[in-house]
């Protein structure tokens, strides 16, 4: 059966869940989503009540929103969140974008236990409950998306960050073996790789003239990216469009990953 290209990206009657979705990327990517037609729920520690900014934006379009203040570092928070979306209140998640991540920098010799144990419960643990809770719902209703994103980090490693470059790279692995597992589910589950994006955490090196110049070089399309150019990936890989795609990790870095 035919099917009209533009109507394989229209998100319409989806509703998609993303983390960290009220600043920077996730912010771009929850809008994007939005304006393909899909109702948004962001979940943070850090999202306004009402969604400040990306809520205004969200309903503008017309679409629903919701905003859900929670300490995804607490586990006993993540599931009383997730017990309370799908067992009291019978949201049916579509679109689950696992997007929070965190960073603890110090030099090997001095990085502590605690940074690498926080780091990676919060970089692994986290998305996997997530994916594991929402996702075995979708298998219920025989369809969804799953998208998790990460840096880069996970494929070349990260100077004074083991913890978020292990937690990564397991990740890689991870989407890999629940694409595998829940493909014939009607359940995708992909990636998307940032590269060097603008944004709080890169405008140290944005505003060092020589160090700025020196990572330019490393990327061929000679530009940082930006949190915009998140929005048609994570609308292709959460639309119909892409419902033979499975386990991809798909990198917007300007081609820095390719050198």
């Amino acid at each position: 059966m035919m099917i009209n290209v533009t109507k394989l990206f229209d998100l319409k009657g989806k509703t998609a869940l993303v983390t960290d979705g009220d600043k920077g990327i996730g912010y771009c990517i929850a809008l994007g989503l939005a304006e393909a037609g899909a109702d948004i729920m962001v979940v943070s520690a850090s999202v306004e009540p009402l969604g400040g900014q990306i809520g205004q934006a969200v309903q503008a379009l017309g679409r629903n929103f919701k905003a859900h203040q929670v300490d995804l570092h607490d586990r006993n928070k993540l599931y009383r969140f997730i017990m309370d979306l799908t067992v009291r209140k019978k949201c049916r998640i579509d679109i689950l974008i696992n997007h929070s991540g965190m960073i603890n920098k110090k030099p090997l010799a001095r990085h502590p236990d605690e940074y690498w144990d926080r780091v990676m419960k919060f970089n692994l643990d986290t998305p996997f409950i997530l994916a594991r809770e929402l996702g075995k719902r979708m298998a219920e209703h025989g369809s969804g998306k799953i998208i998790f994103t990460s840096p880069s980090a996970g494929f070349r490693g990260n100077l004074n960050g083991p913890g978020q470059a292990a937690s990564r790279g397991a990740l890689v692995n991870m989407i890999r073996d629940l694409a595998h597992e829940w493909s014939g589910q009607g359940i995708n589950v992909n990636g998307i790789f940032p590269g060097y994006i603008l944004g709080d955490r890169t405008k140290a090196s944005l505003n060092e003239a020589e160090k700025n110049n020196s990572l330019l070089e490393l990327i061929p399309a000679g530009r940082w990216g930006d949190p915009d150019d998140f929005k048609g990936p994570a609308v292709f890989l959460s639309s119909a469009a892409a419902d033979y795609v499975n386990g991809t990790i798909l990198a917007v870095d300007g081609g820095w990953l390719g050198r």
